[in-house]
């Protein structure tokens, strides 16, 4: 009997990308196998985003589209997980009662048994539990690239910010022990993992749980420790969590990147409290000053939401003094739009679609004259590139490929060169000089000054990517966290 076959779609966060990366290394230990990309799976998991604008439209559109194919197939299988099947529970069911599994983000771990508890009983399973019931790094995975990690640090979020869902859909802040992240970025550098990401919804209060507000500069120290390990970086930051220790550790350990992404949302300080934002715009200028200070060629990068209730003409106008004292490499720009169950969606003073994109304009023609500015300034610089996929060649004729700086900017460079031996593949690693800046992306025309092909390019080469277990060591690390307490609720970004 041949296996069944499944495919994953995301939609939303980081968060959920590496849930997927979950999601796919439990069906693959229950016998699942990809799809192969022209072939009709015999699962399609949606996992889902319900802080995007429109999510629900996006869902139940992609579901409408998967009707047919259920209708002619029906021992095809359609599951829902995410953001949205935790806020709409039984209600997808009722839409759309073609779907088989529905279940939330607190259980994940539960998808093989419920797809399969679906096909025994031949109706619809619904599971969603409203507190975690296993620590996501517990579950395998199947990553998605042969070079680069996500490796979750927490889950959960503290906060209360009024534009958003999803603390009350993921729940309260929970710490992994130091040991369990260190055993699994030593697990994937075993594998031929270059670069590791650490993931959190607050990265950088990391040790709250456990009593250790200086946990997360440690654990970047501990990580500049790994043998093999070039490269580290982590999101997101919340500037009012960021301390100095954290600054020191980026810039005082080797392979921690010189990248820092730090959500700014508004730089009015009204319009910040509104938004419940613990920190005011001066706080937030000083924290960058303190970085630059250490790393002057730090690449910073932002989240800015334009049109929030009740923002004036003035409070969009302190958004663009400090995007303009900033300086930041490239920003993430979004237009406010309500989301059912925030605050902020029953604030008075919701602004018309008509201003809010005015002014979303203006912010992204200043954003884009600064990151130009920035990028011309980087022009004869020589950088190291760790070689990308899925950002793929430029163009057919110049052959060009992409890269990312280790300050995290995209490079479209020529793989050609006398010092070039063999092909270039994802996962190697280069140096050439930037002869172009554009906007979104530099270009580095001339030569290959280096070329090292790693075990991360062989593996790219071979289609191979990590497939780890779930990691559950808990090794001591640094310190002496305290024991973890009862499960409570994970969150994502």
């Amino acid at each position: 009997m041949n296996a069944r076959t499944y495919q994953i779609r995301t939609f939303g966060c980081q968060m959920n990308v590496h849930d997927s990366e979950r999601l796919a290394g439990q069906l693959e230990e229950a016998g699942y196998v990809a799809a192969d990309g022209a072939a009709k799976p015999d699962l399609v998991v949606f996992n889902t985003c319900a802080v995007r604008e429109n999510a629900d439209n996006k869902l139940y559109g992609s579901l409408g589209h998967m009707r047919p194919d259920k209708t002619a197939n029906p021992d095809m299988q359609i599951a829902v997980g995410g953001c949205l099947a935790q806020k709409d529970r039984g209600e997808i069911v009722k839409r759309a009662p073609w779907v088989d599994v529905v279940f939330g983000t607190h259980n994940i771990g539960s998808l093989p048994a419920l797809l399969e508890r679906a096909r025994h009983n031949a109706e619809a399973e619904v599971e969603i539990l409203e507190s975690l019931e296993t620590f996501p790094s517990t579950l395998p995975a199947r990553r998605e690239s042969s070079y680069a990690s996500w490796v979750s640090v927490s889950v959960g979020c503290n906060n209360t910010c009024t534009f958003c869902i999803v603390p009350s859909l993921r729940g309260k802040e929970r710490d992994r022990r130091p040991g369990e992240i260190l055993a699994e970025v030593e697990a994937l550098v075993a594998e031929g993992v270059l670069e590791v990401t650490l993931l959190g919804q607050n990265v950088n209060s990391y040790g709250v749980e456990f009593g250790d507000r200086l946990a997360f500069g440690k654990l970047l120290r501990a990580c500049g420790g790994i043998d093999g390990l070039e490269r580290v970086r982590f999101t997101s930051p919340h500037p009012a969590a960021f301390t100095s220790d954290v600054i020191d550790a980026m810039a005082e350990t080797p392979n921690v990147c010189h990248q820092l992404h730090m959500p700014l949302q508004s730089g009015s300080d009204r319009v910040l409290r509104e938004m419940r934002r613990s920190y005011r715009s001066a706080r937030y200028l000083k924290i960058l000053e303190e970085v630059r200070a250490a790393m002057p060629d730090a690449a910073i990068t932002t989240d800015i939401i334009v049109g929030f209730p009740g923002e004036t003409e003035e409070d969009f106008q302190a958004t663009l003094d400090v995007v303009r004292e900033s300086r930041f490499s490239s920003a993430f720009t979004f237009q406010y739009s309500q989301r059912p169950g925030t605050p902020a969606a029953t604030m008075a003073d919701q602004l018309p679609k008509a201003v809010v994109q005015e002014r979303y304009q203006r912010l992204v023609d200043l954003q884009d004259e600064i990151s130009w500015a920035e990028n011309k300034n980087l022009v004869g610089r020589r950088v190291e590139l760790l070689v990308a996929a899925g950002e793929g060649r430029k163009d057919a004729e110049t052959h060009r490929m992409s890269g990312r700086a280790r300050d995290g900017r995209l490079v479209h460079f020529t793989p050609a060169g006398s010092v070039v031996d063999g092909s270039v593949r994802p996962g190697d690693v280069v140096e050439a000089v930037i002869s172009y800046g554009a906007p979104h992306h530099l270009v580095a025309d001339g030569d290959l000054l280096t070329h090292r092909r790693t075990r991360a390019g062989d593996n790219a080469e071979a289609g191979l990517r990590p497939k780890t277990s779930g990691v559950t060591l808990g090794l001591p690390g640094f310190g002496a966290p305290a024991a973890r307490p009862a499960p409570v609720s994970g969150c994502a970004l």
